[in-house]
């Protein structure tokens, strides 16, 4: 599809009528809402049952899920007003930083899983060979151009995640089966979206720190969720010019005491990290010390996504 075309489906699904309507109509704060209002709400999309495995594959005690969203200049792209400062910054991560990245993974002979905007790999198709190089890792959906889906229409959100999978299908070789909306931004749409197309797990939510399956409206969806959390996210934390900037090596030890815990519980630890920002020369630092306190430890298990969803889909008994 091309822009045009886009922009004539964004603009047959806002109507003047409908713009009107949603300018028009104030939002109800929260103690104004009905108790069935509050239901309907908090179980339109809603962790179901815990699909935490007793143990993980070869009788480990944790599993290990290394995530990497590979934005490069979709960041800057989105919003329609990039500068060329910022594309510069997105750049770097497939110029310099994704190789980087995966050569400290090959060192280790670790898997991992790459969430990509469509126009990520579109923009520098390079990147494909320098992933699929170990045959280890897996590709996932992030959207087209890092849309926010929480502004678009049903049907505008729709036909950008089906151009994105079918876009990363063709390039890839491989159709991906796993979805990390961009911004872990889950729209009221999404997750019929998901089911429509067939995917098999999905990575934007944070109702636990072990997998679950996603329920809809109160019935079982069949979809896996491996939960992500800001506390385990490379970009808050090492924004330079944000308030909260922290020490690489601090921000290692934090994830460090995560994944104590989560040996300790015998559950599963998930980290999502970005190229363009992980992979500076002293950020990587963190993820190094990270992986080497990990490997100190027996029974540790490291996979992709899709394996870990395979897996706990097995074990539970879900088809």
């Amino acid at each position: 599809m091309t822009f045009v075309n886009l922009r004539a489906l964004l603009l047959a699904s806002l109507g003047a009528s409908t713009l009107a309507a949603a300018q028009a109509t104030p939002v109800k704060p929260g103690w104004q809402w009905s108790t069935d209002t509050v239901f309907k709400v908090v179980n339109a999309v809603r962790a179901g049952r815990s699909l935490a495995p007793k143990k993980w594959p070869g009788n480990a005690r944790v599993a290990v899920l290394l995530s990497f969203d590979v934005d490069n200049e979709t960041v800057s792209l989105r919003f329609g007003e990039p500068t060329v400062g910022a594309l510069s910054q997105g750049q770097y991560g497939s110029r310099v930083a994704l190789r980087r990245i995966v050569n400290l993974l090959d060192r280790y002979r670790i898997p991992a899983s790459f969430f990509i905007p469509a126009m990520s790999l579109v923009i520098a198709p390079e990147q494909v060979g320098i992933i699929k190089a170990s045959g280890r890792h897996e590709f996932g959906v992030h959207g087209w151009i890092h849309e926010m889906n929480t502004t678009l229409p049903g049907p505008v959100e729709r036909e950008l995640v089906k151009r994105a999978l079918d876009t990363l299908t063709s390039m890839t070789g491989s159709r991906p089966v796993g979805y990390r909306a961009p911004s872990w931004n889950f729209s009221p749409n999404t997750l019929t979206i998901l089911r429509e197309l067939g995917f098999m797990y999905e990575s934007s939510l944070m109702a636990d720190d072990s997998p679950y399956e996603i329920l809809q409206n109160g019935e079982p969806t069949g979809i896996v969720e491996l939960p992500v959390e800001w506390i385990l996210d490379d970009a808050p934390l090492f924004n330079p010019q944000g308030n909260a900037y922290a020490n690489p090596r601090d921000v290692a030890q934090v994830w460090m005491d995560e994944f104590d815990r989560a040996y300790d519980e015998g559950t599963m630890f998930l980290l999502t990290m970005h190229p363009h920002i992980s992979g500076h020369r002293s950020r990587i630092v963190a993820l190094e010390l990270l992986i080497e306190h990990i490997k100190t430890k027996p029974g540790v298990w490291w996979g992709t996504h899709r394996e870990a969803a395979e897996y706990v889909k097995r074990e539970a008994g879900m088809r």
